[in-house]
């Protein structure tokens, strides 16, 4: 049972327009593509219109393989509409010829990104229609001593304080991103609602080999840290610890090439391997072959990949860059700095611990606070409120009830993420 509200909502039958500058299934732009796909099917279930405007782009050289111009039926209640990327990641002449049309038949309009094409022309739509905005910037508010650019985002930031309409709110998923994404747009408030997980079943754990088998999942790039985990690393071999350590992600080829040698230059060439881009089964026998994760980011909004671990049942060490302090107090992992120092003392620590049993703690917060069902509810009731102009809190379901693994699979969550746009949840 979603509870209440959520039958107030299905009866209202909110139209909701996403504007985002990539879609499913644009893995190449990482976590956030399969959080907002997730998002709009589940507020579909919840009884919600939901319609997507948005490009083709899949990176810089790639398109994805799907109609544009046209509406495309997702699932019940959720239609998407790709328009054709012409340069850069997300410039597409076509979204600017449906931006009015789509948002005037909107109730709320839920932004995502910040620095791309699709943000002033959304602004500027809703300022003149009179809509009220669910803004999602996805960390790209936050900075941190590697940010590029920024005297050009700083007036950026001005346009879009300037443009947006009144009622704009930032949907953010920790305080850590509420506090510096306020502070680039202080006339916005801000509302924290976390992204959501899915919860696998049938996960069939692997042995190892006695090794501590240590895991890093992710975009491969400067601000995620990986140079600090390679350090710890070797300081980690250095005190006679036994261990693999399998990094996962996709990168430019430059970098990728620099984190290899960089590995060797660090003694690790036999226990380090470079996996490349995990999807699917490959990423869930990823989950089900390592120990423990480690998310050594410089900063991060959300970091679902610490959410998917501990779905999976792995216990994780993030960096303080991360919002999960949470993960000492639910026992199922350590939250320090990102120093090669306190990385490897924290690997260390963690393999004199009951992984398994720090591992099975974090499977059952997962499933009692970060369901989709429950996220969806909850930015539910923040577009009722908006509409409504009712007063927004710091999370707007303040009784949300955890709906527990069983509930959790009751509400329809199926057990591996798809590939493409389908109805599978």
């Amino acid at each position: 049972m979603l509870g209440e509200d959520a039958a107030e909502i299905r009866a209202e039958i909110l139209k909701i327009l996403f504007v985002t500058p990539y879609f499913m299934p644009a893995h190449h732009y990482g976590g956030p593509i399969e959080s907002v796909y997730r998002l709009c099917l589940n507020l579909a279930r919840l009884g919600c219109e939901v319609r997507v405007l948005t490009t083709n782009a899949n990176g810089l050289d790639r398109v994805l393989e799907a109609g544009t111009g046209r509406e495309i039926a997702v699932a019940a209640g959720l239609d998407v509409i790709y328009t054709r990327r012409v340069m850069r990641h997300a410039v597409a002449p076509g979204l600017l010829r449906r931006i009015v049309r789509e948002v005037r038949r909107a109730d709320v309009v839920h932004l995502t990104a910040v620095y791309s094409f699709t943000t002033i022309p959304t602004l500027i739509a809703c300022r003149m229609l009179g809509k009220p905005i669910v803004w999602s910037p996805r960390g790209a508010l936050q900075r941190w001593r590697g940010s590029r650019r920024v005297g050009a985002k700083w007036l950026w930031d001005r346009a879009c304080r300037r443009l947006a309409p009144r009622a704009t709110v930032l949907h953010v998923t920790s305080d850590q991103e509420a506090a510096e994404s306020v502070r680039r747009m202080p006339r916005m408030s801000a509302v924290v609602i976390p992204n959501g997980v899915r919860m696998p079943v049938d996960v069939r754990r692997v042995a190892g080999d006695g090794r501590l088998r240590i895991g890093y999942l992710g975009r491969l790039d400067p601000k995620k840290g990986i140079e600090n985990l390679l350090d710890a690393a070797s300081l980690v071999m250095a005190e006679g610890a036994s261990f693999t350590l399998t990094i996962a992600g996709a990168g430019p080829g430059a970098y990728l090439l620099a984190l290899d040698q960089r590995a060797t230059a660090c003694g690790l060439a036999g226990a380090v391997r470079f996996a490349g881009d995990l999807r699917g089964g490959a990423k869930r026998r990823f989950f089900e072959t390592i120990d423990l994760l480690v998310v050594p980011s410089h900063t991060e909004n959300f970091a679902i990949v610490v959410a998917e671990a501990l779905a999976y049942g792995v216990p994780v060490i993030a960096s303080r860059g991360t919002p999960w302090a949470r993960l000492e107090d639910r026992g199922c992992g350590l939250w320090v700095e990102n120093t090669p120092a306190a990385l490897a003392a924290a690997i260390i620590r963690m393999a004199t611990l009951d992984l398994p049993a720090m591992g099975a703690r974090g499977c059952e917060w997962m499933a009692a606070e970060y369901a989709w069902p429950v996220i969806a509810r909850d930015l539910c009731n923040t577009y009722s409120s908006l509409i409504q102009g009712r007063p927004l809190g710091a999370r707007e379901a303040a009784a949300r009830a955890p709906l527990g693994v069983e509930g959790y699979m009751a509400a329809g969550e199926s057990p591996i993420a798809a590939q493409s746009p389908t109805a599978d949840g």
